[in-house]
């Protein structure tokens, strides 16, 4: 996500447009794949969808590929959530900004509240070329170090909180990235193309919704996948 704008053009509404719950296809030494290699057209198993217009399918935003990109049009704006919720767990992906012009997308964590853009999480960020800033959305707590967090207030998103990078780590548009996200009680790691690049801490603990989400721009997702940490998948 950028610095807020005002949201008042959109109609924040909810579609219940509810895909398959199949669960995840199991992988060894814990790791699921959370994104199936085929799905049917207009369908993400496991996944629920949100947009800002309602009626609009997530079929019209995102699409499982042949050869299994998640590839996401970009608009209208929304995302797409786990319909179950995680509390501690290793996410690791890859994405990337298709041809060559960079954009933006997130990945959000310990999703909770209505929904809405954008819903109370902790941001992955990976707008270009930010990506590895951490955004608390929605009044989400968490600290940092005071040199790279800020508070910012908006009239329509509230009370938003900002971690910068230490280091740039993401590679030019069009090149597949890395992350990998270790989200351990009240500490969240990024860690991008093997280099660490945040850290936040006393973080809100609540379980919650992960998100992938479509901010405007072409964006691609794969090798999305997940290991619980302790008994913390409710």
């Amino acid at each position: 996500m950028s610095a807020p704008k005002s949201s008042s053009l959109f109609a924040l509404l909810l579609t219940t447009a509810l895909v398959s719950t199949a669960p995840a296809a199991e992988a060894e030494n814990g790791w699921v794949d959370l994104i199936p290699s085929q799905a049917p057209s207009g369908e993400i198993p496991g996944w629920g969808w949100f947009c800002e217009d309602a009626g609009v399918p997530p079929g019209q935003v995102w699409r499982l590929s042949p050869d299994g990109v998640l590839q996401c049009s970009g608009t209208p704006r929304g995302y797409l959530f786990t319909q179950r919720d995680y509390a501690d767990f290793e996410l690791r992906l890859e994405w990337r900004f298709p041809g060559d012009k960079a954009g933006r997308g997130g990945v959000l964590l310990r999703t909770t509240g209505p929904h809405r853009i954008w819903p109370k999480s902790l941001e992955a960020q990976i707008n270009s070329p930010d990506a590895g800033d951490f955004w608390g959305l929605g009044g989400f707590r968490f600290e940092g170090p005071g040199d790279r967090l800020e508070i910012v207030r908006d009239a329509d998103s509230g009370k938003l909180t900002h971690l910068s990078k230490v280091e740039a780590a993401e590679k030019p548009a069009g090149r597949w990235n890395t992350y990998e996200i270790t989200v351990r009680g009240d500490e969240v790691v990024l860690v991008i193309n093997g280099r660490r690049v945040n850290r936040a801490t006393r973080c809100e603990t609540l379980p919650g919704k992960i998100c992938l989400t479509a901010e405007g721009d072409p964006i691609e997702f794969r090798n999305i996948r997940l290991r619980v940490l302790g008994d913390s998948q409710k």
